[in-house]
């Protein structure tokens, strides 16, 4: 089987990039700091095995999120299959195996989901971001599905949000105070796009506000991020923008537009992005990645300035930018304790890279040393076309473990998995 592409980025689950450059970035709004340059290789710390169903057609797998959905004690995950338009739930047992269980078909496209209690009603629903296609288009096909729960983990589909721009993630927080939660939605489009928010007004009732219309949305993040007290709003955008927005809140759901980080280089390639606090100092920082390997006149594949970066919260409103490292075709950061050593470290994927070398990396920790330094482990050199990950404790046994999904964007199409789960070797 072979797909054809065009000749356009490929953002999340083969997103779109528009544009022109490929000189090596620079940062316009702070200075960036080298890349670190130590570097090991450690293939043996984690054992990935294959999980869900088998499939012989090649997989688009654009998102993984971990969660126990049935809570019964044991971790799960939700995965979101864009080519065959499935949110699919990866169930374990009592004995450690993964039965794939399709919670949802014909979702148009679903490329990200989040999981909360939507309707207050003790069990956990899904949100679905859908961009319907997930190659270039101006048409307003997106949508934003609620998949709610009964209580036994019969799942009803509710359309939230439907002909707008391609929609390619969203949050629910309560973002005016009322007790309500609200949904804050980012909208990838093409030419067009939006972010907005989502007042809920009364049972799956909401009503629109749009916050800014600008295409290339990737992910937005919500936290208090300027230290009021209230709920704010960080939105990532690729195509020629390759900016980061702050839209800062009043509390009362009234928000001021702000950019907080940018690039000179329009082939930057943003390609992800999460909120966390990586230097444990009380205040939410922003973790986000460039690695698409879509552009306008090159072979698909890695690039030079693809890396790892961190926008280090001042506690005003304001960031100072740091490069983490380097990692050709970046995607998925995950922020977490992975050494259990008391601070926090980087994972993430390579989607894009040099797939023709064999020792070409795939999953990546970058080791925090607790003292602003980080060491780039390389995990594992396939499966190849990953782009997406997530990392819990799905064994109970304190220790985390990774589960990823794949997406083979462009040959070769050997040595791939729909989803893997990896655990640590019991030497560790």
């Amino acid at each position: 089987m072979e797909l054809q592409f065009p000749n356009s980025t490929f953002l999340l689950a083969s997103l779109a990039l528009l544009l022109t450059a490929c000189n090596r970035p620079d940062t316009t709004l702070d200075s960036p700091a080298p890349p670190i340059t130590r570097a090991e290789v450690d293939l043996d710390r984690y054992l990935g095995k294959a999980i869900g169903k088998e499939v012989e057609e090649i997989p688009w797998i654009a998102h993984v999120r971990a969660f126990d959905l049935n809570q019964d004690g044991l971790m799960d995950a939700i995965g979101c299959e864009a080519k065959y338009d499935e949110v699919v739930w990866l169930r374990q047992d009592d004995k450690g195996q993964f039965e794939e269980i399709l919670l949802a078909s014909d979702m148009q496209a679903p490329v990200h989901a989040e999981v909360y209690d939507l309707d207050d009603d003790g069990d956990f629903d899904v949100l679905v971001s859908c961009m319907n296609i997930v190659f270039p288009n101006n048409d307003k096909i997106g949508a934003l599905i609620a998949l709610e729960n009964d209580g036994h983990q019969n799942f009803r589909k509710r359309v939230l949000l439907e002909g707008v721009e391609r929609v390619t993630d969203a949050r629910a927080e309560d973002m005016d105070g009322d007790g309500d939660l609200d949904l804050v939605v980012g909208q990838f489009g093409y030419d067009q796009g939006e972010v907005r928010w989502m007042k809920k007004v009364g049972p799956w009732k909401y009503e629109s506000q749009s916050l800014l219309h600008l295409s290339g949305l990737i992910n937005v993040c919500v936290s208090d991020f300027n230290n009021d007290g209230h709920p704010d709003i960080a939105a990532q955008f690729s195509q020629q923008w390759e900016e980061i927005h702050l839209f800062e809140n009043d509390g009362k759901g009234n928000f001021t537009d702000k950019i907080i980080w940018g690039s000179t280089n329009h082939d930057f390639s943003s390609s992800g992005m999460t909120e966390a606090d990586l230097n444990q100092d009380g205040l939410p920082d922003l973790v986000f990645t460039n690695g698409d390997g879509f552009g306008p006149t090159l072979k698909p594949g890695p690039r030079p300035w693809h890396g790892i970066q961190w926008l280090e919260n001042k506690g005003d409103g304001s960031f100072n930018y740091s490069r983490i490292g380097d990692l050709a075709g970046a995607y998925s950061p995950v922020v977490k304790d992975i050494d259990q050593d008391g601070d926090l470290d980087i994972l993430s994927v390579s989607a894009f890279n040099d797939w023709e070398n064999p020792k070409a990396e795939s999953l990546v920790w970058f080791r925090n040393d607790g003292d602003r330094g980080f060491t780039k482990v390389t995990l594992a050199y396939e499966p190849i076309q990953l782009l997406t990950i997530d990392f819990a404790d799905f064994d109970g046994d304190g220790v985390g473990e990774i589960v990823s999904g794949c997406f083979p964007s462009f040959p070769p199409y050997d040595r791939t998995s729909r989803f893997t789960i990896w655990k640590e070797t019991a030497n560790r």
